[in-house]
């Protein structure tokens, strides 16, 4: 009898292994595995939060992406090593410093699988390098994000912790995916990970990707300065630079197998004689082979400097005919100004003070052009001849100093007029001062301009015709002041003129009348004859300035003199305005300081429904007690954020306070669950690109419905910047959040505007409620913006509320709902609380069968 053995059939799952990953271990399978899951579940995560963003942010974030996807497919090899870095990286590093941390998760799957696609044939690799990339991008994406949140919170954040914050996170980056990646090799292999050698292999990589988030740094910073557009502009710059980057290291590839032929050379000395003699030979010819033929241009010059023979790839660099350049000393090949440099650099090496020279500097090309090269030269023997050579190789890298220059003019200089902007401006200002400080005879003075006329420009002729006045207003000042004055657009309208040595300050006065006389001249703008005039602010160095800030502070006072005195005139800045600049100056120390230490504070004032009674919801007001002067009020320190840049983060505390309180409140009850808040911002914030996404930051940290939340604008401010805040209040809306024009009816609104804008509710001012009499203009007025309101299909809201007889006639008039001391004082969050607890009761004692009390609380 025959027995025969069967052999079980392999399972899916083996087989799927056995074709996926023959060579890993249990300990590996389960580790891939892993991060597959794990790199799929996050995907899908980012995915969902991406797709919730506004229609323009994910344009940008799927460009973002497919420009850092397309830029995989062209990887830059670091010499000396088995490694090369994508230029994918800067546009992921912009794309989470503009839209956060799943926008660029997605951005980095893509890039990391076309990277892997390109690299390696295994799927194990294809597959899992994407996951591992989205999971390293979202988890160090997320820190850097809870780190500039913190900055922000605490009031540290500018930029150059940005750019640090930025590096920081770039390292994290690489080593977190680093690890992620080499982590199942070791697994496969059973060995321990050992740091050493993940910092040997991947060094230059970091390197890399530290510069990429430098770059992604100074990108995002140009995008928040001058918008979006600059953007079309930068990308074929980057791209230019990452060229060069390109052939650069690929000649640093040439030069090291020119090195490594200098060791075979050397190594057949030590050969017998005429081996020797044979090898030197091989070597001579090889390196005059790779002279003859290297892609860049290279010179052999005496040890005095002569040139000894050039290869054709210099001869091409400068257009120059070879027996030109042959005997001619090599500064002769250089600009005048960089001659100079050369000499000296090359005395030193002929010393022996250095071994080589590394330096920029600027050729002279046969056509009379500047042509940028990087000069690389050090000393060799040549055997055939009978002293020592200079061998020099000059690179052309006139494109990248044309687009870092470029960048500079972007960074310090107004795009519409290309006169210098706000930053340069104020680095002149304070070389200006230190001259005065080290020679007070150098006095200096500074004209602050601002058009008295221009809004009303851009309203009726539209921008186009705005940017053609300000290119004429800014050539005429240009025109007309000292050759050696300097003038810059602070921005909109707003021009200074820094006026340096003055030998009186009389001359100033002078030369401002001049500027108020041509000024003054009719413009031509789009067929039309235009006429403005200008208000002038003067202040003068002999105030004793000690910052660039204090002298444009005081030049703007002075300009607003001249507005409030009729316009179209200057006013000087005088020493009698210095006690209320001071006592200015230190409650904006002092206000900086209460948000940074988080002492102030908000409070809710309730809003009724003036038909019912029922509480709706709350006004969420910011509050200062100052430790000396007590309570200070709204209008006194709210101008003062603006005028300083704190509104944005006094607006930011009042969101997460208002809307993480109205989440709590909204849990005690599903009584309260419908209740809604209302925050007041600025024009600022308005005009902040990032605006909608600190709002939608502040709703999900609160887990808040967005439609319990309102934003507040007063009716001037929206109007002021309508054609800016269209696009932030669209995303708004779109987000859900509700949108309210505050102070409604002290303003100029265009019913036009009111009936496209994304408004859902007006808020009459408190000075129509205050004056309301039966028959008196200020009730009619309300009645007009109810039924105004009701015509629009937009809610009405009164504010203000005083007396009981105010309160029955806007219940009568049909206004939905209302706020007022009449109703409730603004309260503390504990007072709140209170309020909460009575209508609690009063629930109870109605579904109880006994007569309740009134809610409203006095």
């Amino acid at each position: 009898m025959h027995s025969t053995a069967t052999v079980p059939a392999a399972s899916p799952w083996a087989r799927l292994h056995g074709a996926l990953m023959p060579d890993y271990n249990r300990k590996a399978t389960a580790y891939w595995w892993t991060m597959v899951a794990i790199g799929l579940m996050t995907l899908l995560h980012c995915a969902g939060q991406v797709a919730q963003l506004p229609r323009v942010a994910l344009l940008q974030v799927l460009a973002g992406a497919a420009i850092a996807t397309f830029a995989g497919f062209f990887p830059v090899r670091i010499p000396r090593s088995k490694n090369s870095f994508a230029a994918g990286e800067i546009f992921i590093f912009l794309v989470l410093l503009l839209h956060g941390p799943a926008a660029a998760s997605l951005a980095a799957a893509g890039e990391a699988l076309v990277g892997s696609w390109r690299t390696s044939r295994r799927w194990t690799s294809r597959i899992a390098s994407p996951a591992m990339a989205v999971v390293s991008m979202f988890l160090a994406g997320s820190l850097l994000q809870m780190g500039v949140d913190m900055l922000r919170s605490r009031g540290w954040y500018n930029d150059g912790l940005l750019m640090t914050a930025a590096m920081l996170f770039s390292l994290a980056y690489f080593v977190l995916n680093t690890l992620l990646a080499t982590l199942v090799i070791h697994l496969k292999r059973n060995q321990p990970m050992v740091l050493r050698e993940v910092v040997s292999n991947f060094g230059w990589v970091a390197m890399a990707y530290a510069g990429s988030a430098s770059v992604a740094g100074l990108l995002f910073l140009t995008v928040g300065q001058s918008g979006p557009g600059v953007l079309m502009a930068v990308v074929p710059i980057v791209g230019m630079l990452l060229t060069t980057l390109h052939f650069f290291f690929r000649q640093q590839e040439a030069d090291e197998a020119m090195r490594r032929g200098r060791v075979e050379a050397a190594e057949r000395e030590a050969a017998q004689s005429a081996l020797h003699v044979q090898a030197l030979e091989v070597s001579e010819q090889r390196f005059h082979s790779a002279f003859t033929h290297a892609s860049i241009g290279m010179a052999l010059v005496s040890a005095d400097g002569q040139v000894r023979q050039v290869n054709r790839a210099l001869i091409g660099l400068l257009g120059a005919d070879e027996t030109a350049m042959v005997g001619q000393p090599l500064e002769a090949l250089f600009h005048e100004g960089d001659a100079e440099t050369f000499a000296s650099l090359l005395a030193r090496v002929q010393r022996r003070e250095v071994d080589a020279i590394n330096v920029e500097l600027r050729c002279r090309h046969s056509d009379g052009s500047d042509v940028w090269v990087a000069l690389d030269g050090s000393f060799f023997d040549n055997p055939s001849a009978e002293a020592s050579n200079l061998i020099v190789q000059m690179q052309d890298i006139t494109a990248r100093r044309s687009a870092e220059a470029r960048l500079q003019h972007i960074a310090f200089h107004d795009s519409l007029t290309g006169l210098p902007n706000r930053s340069r401006f104020h680095e002149h200002m304070a070389r200006a001062i230190e001259r005065v400080q080290a020679d007070p005879q150098r006095r200096f003075a500074v004209m602050f301009l601002d058009f008295d006329r221009f809004k009303l420009i851009n309203d009726s002729m539209g921008h186009s015709a705005g940017d053609a006045f300000l290119i004429q207003v800014a050539r005429r000042i240009r025109d007309n002041v000292r050759p050696g004055d300097v003038v810059a657009r602070l921005g909109g309208d707003e021009f200074a003129v820094l006026c340096e040595d003055l030998e009186r300050e009389a001359h100033a006065v002078t030369l401002a009348e001049r500027l108020q006389l041509v000024l003054g001249e009719p413009l031509q703008i789009s067929g039309t004859e235009i006429s403005t005039s200008a208000s002038i602010g003067i202040t003068f160095s002999t105030i004793g300035y000690q910052l660039p800030e204090e002298v444009l502070r005081d030049a703007d006072i002075a300009m607003y003199r001249a507005k409030a005195a009729g316009k179209a005139r200057h006013a000087l800045f005088d020493a009698g305005l210095h006690q209320q600049v001071t006592d200015r100056v230190r409650l904006e120390g002092e206000l900086r300081r209460a948000v940074e230490a988080g002492h102030l504070s908000v409070a809710y004032q309730p809003l009724f429904n003036l038909a019912s009674g029922k509480l709706t919801g709350f006004e969420a007001l910011a509050r200062w007690q100052h430790p000396v002067q007590g309570l200070i009020s709204p209008a006194v320190f709210i101008p003062i954020a603006e005028e300083t840049a704190l509104i944005g983060p006094l607006t930011d505390f009042v969101l997460d306070a208002a809307c993480r309180q109205l989440k709590l409140w909204q849990s005690r009850s599903a009584a309260f669950a419908g209740l809604s808040i209302q925050v007041n911002v600025s024009g600022n914030d308005i005009a902040h690109s990032a605006f909608a996404q600190r709002v939608t930051r502040a709703i999900v940290a609160a887990r808040l419905q967005p439609n319990h939340l309102t934003l507040e604008l007063t009716e001037n401010v929206l109007m002021d910047r309508v054609d800016g805040a269209v696009d932030t209040l669209t995303r708004l809306r779109d987000l859900g959040v509700g949108l309210s024009i505050d102070d409604f009816g002290t303003g100029y609104s265009s019913l036009s505007y009111l009936s496209t804008l994304p408004i859902d509710s007006l808020k009459i001012d408190a000075s129509f409620v205050r004056g309301m009499r039966n028959g008196s203009k200020e009730a009619e007025v309300v009645r007009a913006i109810v039924t105004l309101g009701a015509s629009l299909g937009k809610s009405v809201i009164a504010e203000g509320i005083e007396t009981e007889s105010q309160f029955d006639q806007l219940r009568g008039m049909g206004c939905e709902s209302g706020q007022g001391y009449h109703l409730s004082r603004p309260l503390a969050v504990e007072n709140v609380e209170l309020l909460l607890d009575r209508i609690e009761t009063e629930r109870w004692t109605v579904q109880h069968g006994q007569a309740p009390r009134p809610v409203l609380h006095h």
